[in-house]
């Protein structure tokens, strides 16, 4: 297992045509679901959804390129009308949303997460931890300009309506995701 560096390429070393389109859709799918797991925040535009732990759990088990390409097919389904964004809302009106910064920032954390996977960043706690800070920092950077650029509030409003209600569930989301990927690894390292 030590030549092998994601876990896609772990559980399915022969990449194929149909692997792949199965991995792109099951990967946009599991996005879809993770993104219905919404709870509003009161006086914020932005929920607080499974959708984060969902771009930073594809990314790092994906690799950056399948998990790049795979949250970048789920915004374009978005956007074309299918009804998987958060609260089963649909189209380009999402996307440009005060919501839509964090959805960008997904794209790209899922990229950057795949490619510290890549480097072998997710196989145990003590860097799959910085990993996922790192994808979340970069979610919520993309989301908080967005957020204050589109609403034109202060950056006070912004950081209390954008960041602080999201901490705990952030934390959350980054400690299950860093026990699980090191454990999936131990599993799959037996195998």
């Amino acid at each position: 297992m030590s030549q092998v560096a994601t876990l896609r390429s772990a559980v399915l070393p022969h990449r194929t045509a149909v692997s792949t389109t199965g991995l792109l859709v099951g990967g946009t799918l599991f996005l879809a679901a993770m993104a219905q797991i919404s709870l509003p925040i009161p006086g914020s535009p932005v929920p607080l959804t499974g959708q984060t732990l969902g771009a930073l759990l594809l990314g790092t088990a994906y690799g950056a390129s399948l998990g790049f390409s795979t949250f970048a097919l789920y915004l374009a389904l978005g956007i074309a009308g299918a009804p998987i964004f958060a609260g089963r809302t649909e189209g380009f009106s999402h996307l440009s949303s005060p919501t839509g910064g964090y959805l960008v920032g997904m794209l790209l954390a899922a990229l950057i997460t795949g490619a510290l996977a890549g480097r072998k960043w997710d196989q145990r706690i003590a860097t799959v931890i910085p990993t996922m800070l790192i994808g979340t920092t970069i979610i919520f950077s993309f989301g908080l300009v967005w957020l204050q650029h589109s609403t034109g509030q202060s950056w006070s409003w912004t950081f209390s309506k954008g960041l602080q209600p999201f901490i705990l569930g952030e934390a959350i989301k980054i400690a299950i995701a860093s026990t699980a990927l090191p454990t999936v690894w131990r599993f799959v390292a037996k195998r």
